[in-house]
C-alpha cells in the first residue's frame, strides 16, 4: 500500500456529538428546579415529567436549549428527554429556529358531548375573531366537563357553556388561573367520623382479612372501566413479595366521563382515606396519585388536602406523592400510567407480567380508580349488605353515571347498578332535552359502543352489555337524539382514537387512521370496515385499539335505517 492510498485517521473529536450545552441554561434550570448536585433525587427519571411541567408553566413552551440543559441536569440521553416531551399533548416543543407559540392558548374541547353542543362552530368563530399573533386556538380532547358543554380552556381557566363573547372577555382580562373549588376540609371530614376506618386499620381493630371479606360481599368492583373485583386485586398484590406500591388512577380521559372529578372536587378526604386504606392493605411503601392535567384546580385541592394530612400527623411526609399527567388518554391504561409515572412516554406494556406482579419501579403495584377507593370508607361504615342491596334488575351496588348529551339534566347521577337508560332518563335526568327524541346512546363512553333507542331497557352494569356488542366501562352515558348526524358521531370518535393512539403497535396506529379515512368516504364499505375491525381487535396491544372499532360496528349492526335516512350509503 502506497502512502497516497492510506486513509488518514480522523482527528479526535474531543467532545460529544450533537448541539453544545448552554451553561447559562443549565444555571437557570438549577434556579428553577433546585440544584441537583446538592439534591440527587431531583435527577431521578420519575421526576422528568414534573420538571417538564415546571419549564412549560414558566416559559409557555419547551425550547431545545432547555431540553438539552435538562438532559445534562438529569444525566439522561437527549433522546429520552425529547421522546418524553414530544409524546404528551400538553408540552409544546419549539425547535431551534422556530418561533414560540403565542402567549395565550385557547383550547376548545372537541369531544362528542361538546360537538353536540356546537363546539366546532365555536372554535371557528374564535379562530376568526381572536388575534392569531397573540392567541392560538386549538382543538383539545375531552376535558372532563361534559355536563357543561361546550367547554373552553384559556390558559388553565375553564369556561363552561362557553360562548365567543365569554372567551374573548377572559382573554382580555388575562384571568387564566384555575377556577376556585370549595371542598370539604380535614376538620369537617373528621367531625363526621372521617379517617376512623384508617385509624382502626392501623390499630389492628380492623384486619386486612376482615376488610377484604367485606369488600367481597359488597360486590365492589373497579369503577375505572375494567370492573375487576377489588378484593381480588388486593389479594393478588399482597401475594407478591415486597416492597410494594399503591397507585391511584385519576386520569379519567374517556370522552363523556367526569365522575371522578365530581367526587374529588367535593370530598377529597374521603377519597384519600380509601386510597390510604388500600395502601395499608397491601403494605405499600408509598402511594402515588396520578391526576390528569386537565384538572388544574384539583391539583391545588389535593395538594392542600395532602398537606393537611401531613400536618395532622395522619400520614408521613412524602408518603402520598401527587403526580400530574400531561395530556394522554392512553395513560388511563394502568401499565401506560406506570410508564408515565416513571418519566417515560405512556405506552402500554406487554403482559404478563401484570402490574400486580411488576409495576411501578419494577415492584408489585396496586392500581385502583378514584371512585373505587372513594366507596371503601362508606361500605365499611354502612356494611356490605347495604351496598350490595342497592342494585336493580338482579345487579349489586351503586353506579355513578356521567350523563351528557341530549338530556334535560346532564351531570353525575348516583343510581342503582342495573338501572336501564329509560329509567335513568325518567328518574334522574328529567327526560330528553326539549325538542329531542331518543335515537341512541353510548353506555360506556367513546369505546363502549352505541345502542339504539329500542334497547333502552337493558340493565346498565358490568357483564350485561357484552351480548349487545357494548360494555359499560366507566359508566359514561352520552345520549343521542334523532337530530344528530351519525356519520359525524362516528368520525368524531374515530378521530379521537387516531389522535390518542400511542403509536406503539401497527394495528392501532395505522388501523385507527385507516378506519377514519373509510368513514369520511361518501359510502361506507361494510366488508372493509369489518375486516379492519377484526385486525384491530385481535392484534392491538391494549384496549384502545381493541375497542376503537366498537362505535362503528354498532352503527353497522343496529343503525342501518338511520344511516340510510341521513343519505349515507352502506355497501355490503
Amino acid at each position: 500500500m502506497t502512502e497516497s492510498t492510506v486513509t488518514p485517521k480522523r482527528p479526535f473529536r474531543g467532545k460529544p456529538r450533537g448541539r453544545e450545552l448552554a451553561p447559562v441554561a443549565l444555571a437557570a434550570l438549577r434556579v428553577l428546579l433546585g440544584d441537583e448536585r446538592e439534591a440527587p433525587s431531583l435527577r431521578r427519571r420519575d421526576r422528568l415529567i414534573e420538571h417538564l411541567h415546571r419549564l412549560q408553566d414558566t416559559h409557555g413552551h419547551l425550547s431545545m436549549v432547555e431540553l438539552r440543559a435538562l438532559a445534562a441536569y438529569m444525566n439522561l440521553p437527549m433522546a429520552a428527554i425529547y421522546e418524553t416531551a414530544t409524546f404528551y399533548a400538553h408540552f409544546d416543543v419549539v425547535h431551534d429556529g422556530e418561533a414560540p407559540p403565542p402567549e395565550v392558548t385557547v383550547r376548545v374541547c372537541d369531544s362528542l358531548s361538546c360537538q353536540l353542543a356546537g363546539a366546532e362552530a365555536l372554535r371557528e368563530r374564535l379562530a376568526a375573531g381572536l388575534d392569531p399573533e397573540a392567541v392560538r386556538v386549538v382543538r383539545a380532547p375531552c376535558m372532563g366537563r361534559c355536563e357543561t358543554a361546550p367547554v373552553v380552556e384559556v390558559g388553565h381557566h375553564h369556561l363552561l357553556y362557553a360562548t365567543p363573547e365569554g372567551v374573548e372577555a377572559v382573554v382580555d382580562t388575562g384571568h387564566f388561573h384555575p377556577e376556585a373549588i370549595l371542598w370539604q376540609r380535614l376538620v369537617d371530614y373528621r367531625a363526621e367520623g372521617g379517617y376512623r376506618l384508617l385509624a382502626e386499620c392501623r390499630a389492628g381493630a380492623v384486619t386486612v382479612e376482615a376488610l377484604t371479606e367485606t369488600l367481597e360481599h359488597s360486590g365492589l368492583r373497579g369503577l375505572g372501566g375494567a370492573g375487576f373485583p377489588t378484593f381480588r386485586k388486593w389479594q393478588a398484590v399482597r401475594a407478591e413479595p415486597g416492597p410494594r406500591y399503591a397507585v391511584i388512577n385519576a386520569d379519567e380521559g374517556e370522552p363523556g366521563t367526569f365522575k371522578d372529578r365530581y367526587y374529588l372536587e367535593r370530598e377529597p378526604h374521603r377519597f384519600l382515606e380509601g386510597a390510604l386504606v388500600g395502601a395499608w392493605a397491601v403494605e405499600a411503601c408509598a402511594l402515588y396519585v396520578y391526576l390528569r392535567d386537565e384538572y388544574p384546580g384539583l391539583h391545588r385541592v389535593l395538594r392542600e388536602a395532602i398537606d393537611e394530612l401531613e400536618a395532622a400527623g395522619l400520614v408521613a411526609s412524602g408518603f402520598v406523592v401527587l403526580r400530574r399527567g400531561a395530556g394522554a388518554y392512553i395513560c388511563g391504561e394502568e401499565s401506560a400510567l406506570i410508564e408515565s409515572l416513571e418519566g417515560k412516554p405512556g405506552k402500554p406494556r406487554h403482559r404478563p407480567p401484570f402490574v400486580a406482579q411488576r409495576g411501578l419501579f419494577g415492584r408489585p403495584t396496586l392500581v385502583n380508580n378514584v371512585e373505587t377507593v372513594y366507596w371503601i370508607p362508606v361500605i365499611h361504615e354502612k356494611g356490605a349488605d347495604w351496598f350490595a342491596g342497592q342494585g336493580r334488575h338482579g345487579r349489586k351496588g351503586l353506579r355513578s353515571f356521567s350523563v351528557s348529551g341530549r338530556v334535560a339534566r346532564p351531570g353525575v347521577h348516583l343510581a342503582p347498578a342495573g338501572i336501564t337508560l329509560a329509567e335513568l332518563l325518567e328518574e334522574h335526568c328529567g327526560g330528553m332535552a326539549e325538542g329531542h327524541r331518543l335515537a341512541g346512546y353510548l353506555p360506556g363512553g367513546a369505546s363502549g359502543g352505541i345502542l339504539p333507542a329500542s334497547r333502552a331497557d337493558i340493565p346498565l352494569d358490568f357483564d350485561t352489555l357484552q351480548e349487545h356488542g357494548c360494555f359499560i366501562g366507566s359508566a359514561a352515558i352520552i345520549v343521542l337524539s334523532d337530530r344528530d348526524d351519525l356519520r359525524a358521531v362516528a368520525t368524531n370518535l374515530l378521530a379521537f382514537f387516531a389522535d390518542e393512539s400511542c403509536g406503539q403497535c401497527t394495528p392501532c396506529r395505522v388501523g385507527t387512521e385507516k378506519m377514519l379515512a373509510l368513514l369520511e368516504r361518501d359510502a361506507w364499505d361494510t366488508e372493509q370496515l369489518e375486516r379492519l375491525s377484526r385486525v384491530m381487535m385481535d392484534a392491538s396491544i391494549c384496549g384502545l385499539g381493541q375497542a376503537a372499532p366498537n362505535p362503528v360496528l354498532s352503527l353497522l349492526r343496529d343503525f342501518r335505517g338511520e344511516l340510510a335516512a341521513q343519505n349515507l350509503i352502506v355497501k355490503g
